[in-house]
């Protein structure tokens, strides 16, 4: 695959390229942060994401003479993949009563992770590259992706039930997607992080590869499959067929989820800030980290 070019007037948290060569776009998530930076589901990284996702869709519906499949690979430029939603949002606006901001939080997440499973009905696949760890929303954000490639020494979980709620942006839609029901709901209660052979074990990730090799092992997917596009195209179309995934039950679960929240008592909200507090520490260290790296 040739190196990808970069897209001009890119969103300030997501670095975007395509290749127009091999119909694969590339958005990386938590690019050009200010340091230090917390790898998460902000609103800004969500707006940013959702812009993208718009622009991709006008240049795949404008793209006639491509009749084939589209690539969209969902990356991240930081350690992690994606450490989940807002916490130090979520405690805010829930110490201050405040639901309908919750919810709009919890909708533009639900619509970003749409997205990601239908960006542009049947004619894109979704790949997620898993280069660390990816937790609450981020396993999320990959389960919407309909592959998903993980290095070997990342992992993916569900933390929620540590403060006493439960994974609501599409946890439950996506995860069953792939495993028995009864599978995925001790999944999204049992607190822990799942290794990537655990992952691969149950189904859930298609691909485990070595340390440093998953955009490697993505873009040389995305050349095999190249050749299947037609096929791709209608596995896509079948698959919404047969297991149907609607906006409107994605928004259904997260209004509970928002109201799961707002019922939080101060023991777990006390628990949520505390990851917060761990959460910015670990940032602290590696802005420093990066800080020394340059300086050198």
């Amino acid at each position: 695959m040739r190196s990808p070019v970069a897209v001009p007037d890119l969103p300030l948290l997501v670095r975007e390229q395509h290749d127009a060569t091999q119909a694969c776009t590339t958005l990386s998530m938590h690019a050009h942060p200010t340091l230090p930076y917390h790898p998460c589901f902000s609103e800004t990284l969500l707006h940013d994401l959702k812009r993208a996702q718009e622009a991709l869709r006008r240049r795949v519906a404008a793209d006639c003479r491509h009749q084939g499949i589209h690539h969209l690979l969902l990356t991240s430029d930081a350690d992690v993949f994606n450490l989940g939603g807002d916490l130090a949002l979520f405690s805010q606006l829930i110490r201050s009563g405040n639901r309908g901001r919750l919810l709009e939080y919890a909708r533009l997440c639900i619509e970003v992770a749409y997205n990601f499973y239908r960006p542009c009905d049947d004619r894109v696949h979704s790949i997620a590259v898993v280069q660390g760890d990816a937790l609450g929303g981020g396993f999320e954000a990959a389960l919407c992706c309909h592959t998903i490639i993980i290095e070997e020494h990342a992992g993916m979980g569900f933390p929620e039930v540590l403060f006493d709620l439960f994974p609501g942006m599409g946890a439950y839609t996506f995860l069953t997607r792939r495993v028995p029901a009864l599978v995925a709901e001790r999944m999204m209660l049992d607190g822990r992080v799942y290794d990537a052979a655990e992952l691969l074990r149950l189904g859930i990730v298609d691909m485990v590869v070595p340390k440093g090799e998953g955009l490697l092992a993505a873009q040389a997917l995305v050349r095999r499959r190249q050749r299947i596009g037609n096929a791709l195209r209608s596995m896509n179309t079948v698959r919404q067929a047969c297991l149907p995934v609607t906006l409107d039950e994605l928004y259904s679960v997260t209004a509970e989820w928002v109201d799961a929240a707002m019922r939080l008592d101060q023991r777990g909200l006390r628990t949520m800030e505390r990851l917060v507090r761990a959460q910015q520490r670990r940032a602290g260290t590696e802005a420093e980290t990066v800080e020394r790296s340059q300086i050198a």
